[in-house]
């Protein structure tokens, strides 16, 4: 054991090293993804220069695994048959504000990770693979549900991931959540000569919303239900005939998510009868998992970011919990989805200033504290098959 402690200390010196040659690369990378983003499943130029990047420093990469053509997998093989150990990274940007959930930096981390584990370290010196999978449409596309269902992360025993955040923390949970669509169908008539005539599907869907924000009171506090009405009518002088909205419903488990829908339906049916109109409520067939915690990972990861001397943040109270389809792959196996902080504390997700910050100087040594430490730690769960068993062990014992 000496001596694969003495091996893995030189395998994280090596990394470490890697990491900082690369470095600038990084960063130049982040910010060409960051200057050009791409909406879930379009991120053709995110994946092209990823593998691009993992390809150069010696990883073995296949595009379009899956089925989806954003997708990715990059290996770096060890010495022999082994477990499998996944980082996965994330590059798609949300409609009109970019790169406001710092993709740009989950993208260059993870791939950051596995490029530094190819240049320093191929093959690793413990048996097994690490594995980068590009994991696109995480912002309204569950890429991820997507690649598990084609069978990405069958032989996976362990995944692994960083988000940026006003903050680095080892452990943040996330809520569930079910996306909605409804639309309610009414009769078109003219809003000024006929109105009587007219069935306002507009009103209908108005309705719906003042249903929902009278409900929030008797919810629990951390539930959340928000939407945009995507369709409201054609012109002032028609009354609507069809109306559309999307929907979020978010909560703590797979189960009270379910409880808010079916108080969505009746608050959607309670409108439609209201205003004489007919509604459909259209579930999307996914659901988002809440994250499964996992300690041991957890532990490595903390330690990892000790040995860099990067500083763990304690939660400042200011936000609320977000959702991942990273919480589907949670569910699955052992995963982990640590923070790191990329802006000051206060600075709001899916905003203007979260979307600056993710190409600011401080993004930067996020990027590069989490391409360290993601590597580091992958590479503990191959080096020290204890630790990969404790973290199966409490991923089997752990509800989910």
């Amino acid at each position: 054991m000496a001596a694969t402690n003495d091996t893995l200390d030189a395998a994280k010196n090596r990394i470490a090293e890697a990491v900082e040659r690369l470095a600038d690369d990084l960063e130049r990378l982040s910010h060409r993804i960051h200057e050009n983003p791409e909406l879930c499943f379009k991120e053709e130029k995110a994946a092209a220069w990823l593998t691009e990047l993992l390809e150069t420093q010696g990883a073995v990469v296949e595009r379009g695994v899956g089925g989806l053509p954003t997708a990715f997998r990059a290996t770096i093989a060890g010495q022999g048959p082994g477990p499998t150990i996944a980082i996965m990274a994330e590059y798609d940007a949300l409609p009109s504000i970019g790169h406001a959930c710092g993709h740009n930096v989950i993208a260059t981390a993870g791939v950051g990770a596995g490029a530094a584990l190819a240049a320093a370290l191929r093959p690793l010196p413990f048996p097994g693979r690490i594995q980068v999978i590009g994991t696109p449409a995480e912002e309204g596309g569950a890429g991820k549900v997507r690649l598990m269902e084609a069978g990405v992360f069958k032989d996976v025993d362990a995944a692994m991931m960083i988000h940026g955040r006003p903050g680095t923390q080892i452990w943040r949970p996330s809520l569930g959540i079910i996306k909605v669509s409804c639309e309610f169908f009414g009769r078109a008539a003219h809003a000024s000569s006929w109105p009587w005539r007219g069935i306002n599907a507009l009103n209908a869907m108005i309705q719906l919303f003042v249903s929902l924000d009278a409900m929030r009171q008797q919810l629990r506090p951390e539930a959340r239900i928000h939407g945009v009405i995507t369709k409201g009518g054609d012109q002032a002088n028609i009354i609507p005939e069809h109306t559309a909205a999307e929907f979020y419903l978010r909560a703590p488990t797979r189960d009270s998510c379910k409880e808010l829908l079916r108080r969505f339906e009746g608050c959607a049916q309670g409108a439609a009868t209201a205003t004489g109109c007919t509604v459909t409520v259209t579930p999307d067939p996914i659901i988002h998992d809440p994250l499964k915690p996992n300690v041991t990972m957890a532990t490595l990861f903390g330690q990892n970011l000790e040995r860099i001397d990067f500083p763990v943040d304690p939660d400042d109270g200011q936000a609320g919990y977000g959702s991942t389809d990273c919480g589907n792959v949670s569910q699955a196996l052992p995963t982990i989805h640590p923070y790191i902080r990329i802006s000051p504390d206060g600075i709001p997700g899916h905003s203007r200033e979260f979307a600056e910050w993710a190409k600011s100087p401080l993004a930067r040594k996020g990027m590069v504290a989490a391409a360290k430490t993601l590597a580091m730690t992958a590479l503990d769960l191959l080096a020290d098959p204890e630790a990969l068993r404790k973290a199966k062990e409490e991923f089997a014992k752990a509800p989910g």
